[in-house]
């Protein structure tokens, strides 16, 4: 198309395109010669396409399978990212997630190596979790709570311990049952469950 009159808007592209390096234009050329053939495999796109939903279908059988193992006991759910993931959510609307926090905490602290790094993790684990009044203090007795302030004298790896253990058998006998009785996990159950029998009605 060519266009002589002022202000033409295929002149200006092509004065456009004039004004730019020839390097620029050949690998435009080239790149637009590289989807050409491309375009003209369907069946590579087909490959792709098929390989990701086999994947896709895989991830979403073994997340079926892992959200009705949750139910198998709170062992079973603490193994689970999604499962910790969706425990915190429900939590969150009891505002009790600060003892789930606490033992994820305990449980990232027991792999710390350092020495300096364990005094200062655990000072602001006790601070935040343990002491009396602490912004997200969990609900443990007085006895555990004084034995957990001497084991910050000479931290250690397993000065938690008995906090942890104490605040995870609260969790598994009063908030887990819940969790398992909620109408959020209720649903998840139900389309694991749907999902299993789709794929034996399709076998």
């Amino acid at each position: 198309m060519s266009c002589w009159m002022p202000g033409c808007p295929a002149l200006s592209m092509c004065r456009g395109l004039a004004a730019l390096p020839i390097t620029c234009l050949e690998r435009a050329k080239d790149l637009k010669t590289r989807l050409g053939i491309l375009l003209h495999k369907p069946e590579l796109g087909h490959r792709i396409g098929t390989t990701s939903k086999l994947q896709l279908g895989s991830r979403r059988r073994d997340s079926s399978r892992e959200v009705l193992e949750w139910r198998e006991s709170f062992d079973q759910l603490l193994k689970s990212k999604s499962g910790v993931t969706a425990f915190h959510t429900f939590l969150k609307t009891e505002f009790s997630e600060e003892n789930l926090d606490f033992w994820l905490a305990c449980e990232d602290f027991k792999k710390t190596r350092s020495k300096t790094k364990l005094a200062s993790k655990a000072n602001r684990i006790f601070e935040e979790f343990v002491q009396s009044e602490a912004p997200r203090e969990v609900n443990i007795d007085h006895e555990t709570r004084e034995i957990t302030r001497k084991n910050l004298s000479g931290a250690t790896s397993a000065c938690f311990n008995e906090a942890q253990a104490k605040t995870r058998t609260l969790m598994e006998k009063d908030s887990y049952p819940r969790f398992l009785k909620s109408a959020s996990y209720q649903d998840m159950t139900k389309q694991a469950t749907s999902r299993g029998i789709s794929k034996r009605s399709h076998t």
